[in-house]
């Protein structure tokens, strides 16, 4: 690739200051060429860099109101706001028309929070700039501090207006109409945009990730198509395309599009498994399980490769195989409930039942609040004849499901069998007033207690009021 006259210019500069810095002979250099080697050690992150050619910079150049500007831009950096602005003071004496030292003064408002003054001085610098879009840009970015979207918005396409190729502008309009759930008026603006600019792929991927926001995947398709025939190496629009596809049920475009992404980049875990679900999807078993094995190699942490891998043997009711994973993962994760709550049912479906009901005593220790799992751990115990241990739980769960039927029914059997006969009559009167046909429920857990007398009796009487 040839470097254009600047660039080489800029390179050579660069390297006669490393050198000027080994040798320690003072050599000479232009404002501008210093200016422009201190903010590429700031872009760098080489502060101290920076600061050294500053010092030599202002000895050569003590009256140039450019290196002055990018001193105060070095005193903002390092937070020494009141020195800043006591220098862009004097500046302001000597060139009250430079734009910059506005924008200075705006950046040092934003660093205090104070975004409106920042956009008022912004303002002003509009009136002496001749890079319109910059400064449009940065007022767009005072009004997102302000959390005042419409008007950030309104900015970055007057931004746009001015430099249809400033990217993050693009970005950040998109992200306010987002915001704003303007995904429409976001499309119509994108569409506007590429009849100005037909070949940005940003814009295209934009467009195809807002109609897939709004379910129309057909339309993402084709813009995701446009985007990937502009950029053919855009990652993101060719994984954004496979999903598309896949909720089309298109599986076999969705794996072409997933192992692109796999071509251009070291291969995610998340392709892979999306691969693989799509391999399922379309019954080439051997394949799917090739990919899930391969998630879980790429990354063993990512809890939906090894979940993947034991549904999938769960489906095929190889609960031997489906155990083993799960243990697998629990081996890395034992702190995962979603690993947990599977360990727990496939251990009730091969009939152990205190391996069950310790997996979703687990499930829940580590944050599964669903009242399936609550009802399931609760039917486990009562099975293992634990009435009091299943009272306690059930008297857990109703605090997080404090008005349930289910949990009502199963506290008034369970009382009843424990010959807490007022307690038993207080959950079952809640139980039927909640949901009254659902009290089938008590005859199938409990069929001893509904076959009694005294509650077949206070149904019977609960059904006449």
């Amino acid at each position: 690739m040839q470097l254009s006259n600047e660039e080489e210019d800029h390179n050579l500069s660069l390297s006669k200051f490393e050198s000027m810095l080994k040798t320690n002979k003072v050599l000479f250099f232009d404002s501008e060429e210093f200016e422009e080697i201190i903010l590429h050690y700031l872009d760098m992150g080489k502060a101290a860099l920076a600061k050294k050619a500053l010092k030599l910079a202002l000895d050569q150049h003590p009256k140039s109101t450019g290196l002055k500007l990018v001193q105060v831009e070095m005193l903002v950096y390092d937070d020494k706001l009141e020195l800043a602005e006591k220098l862009l003071n004097e500046l302001y004496a000597i060139e009250p028309t430079n734009e910059e030292i506005y924008i200075q003064k705006a950046n040092i408002y934003s660093k205090r929070d104070q975004h409106d003054k920042a956009v008022e001085l912004l303002k002003i610098a509009l009136k002496y700039t001749d890079d319109y879009a910059d400064v449009y840009n940065l007022i767009g970015m005072e009004y997102l501090f302000m959390d005042n979207f419409e008007l950030a918005k309104e900015n970055f396409i007057k931004c746009l207006e001015e430099d249809l190729e400033d990217q993050s502008a693009l970005y950040n309009v998109v992200y306010c109409f987002e915001f704003l759930d303007q995904n429409q008026e976001a499309i119509i603006f994108l569409n506007q945009y590429i009849e100005k600019n037909p070949y940005s792929e940003i814009a295209w991927h934009q467009v195809g990730r807002l109609h897939y926001g709004v379910k129309e995947y057909e339309s993402a398709i084709r813009a995701f198509d446009y985007a990937t025939l502009i950029d053919d190496e855009f990652l993101g629009a060719f994984m954004e395309k496979a999903k598309a596809f896949e909720r089309l049920k298109k599986y076999k475009e969705a794996i072409e599009s997933y192992e692109r992404t796999i071509e251009l980049e070291d291969a995610t875990s998340y392709a892979l498994l999306r691969i693989g679900k799509c391999y399922e999807k379309i019954g080439k078993k051997a394949l799917a399980l090739k990919y899930f094995n391969e998630t879980v190699h790429e990354d063993p942490l990512l809890d939906k490769g090894w979940i993947a891998i034991t549904d999938f043997y769960i489906r095929q009711k190889n609960y031997q195989k489906a155990l083993f994973f799960v243990n697998k993962a629990l081996a890395i994760d034992n702190q995962n409930r979603l690993y947990w709550k599977r360990y727990a049912s496939i251990n009730k479906q091969m009939n152990f039942f205190e391996e069950a009901e310790f997996g979703y005593r687990k499930a829940v220790e580590f944050g599964d609040h669903s009242l399936e799992t609550w009802l399931f751990w609760v039917d486990i115990l009562q099975f293992l004849g634990e009435f009091q241990s299943a009272v306690q739980t059930l008297l857990q769960a109703s605090e997080y499901f404090p008005e349930e039927n289910e949990v009502e029914y199963r506290l008034a059997g369970l009382y009843y069998m424990l010959s807490e006969a007022t307690k038993a009559k207080f959950h079952l009167s809640n139980a039927l007033r909640l949901n009254l046909a659902n009290q089938t429920l008590l005859e199938e857990l409990f069929p001893v207690v509904w076959a009694k007398k005294i509650v077949q009796n206070f149904i019977a009487k609960h059904n006449k009021l």
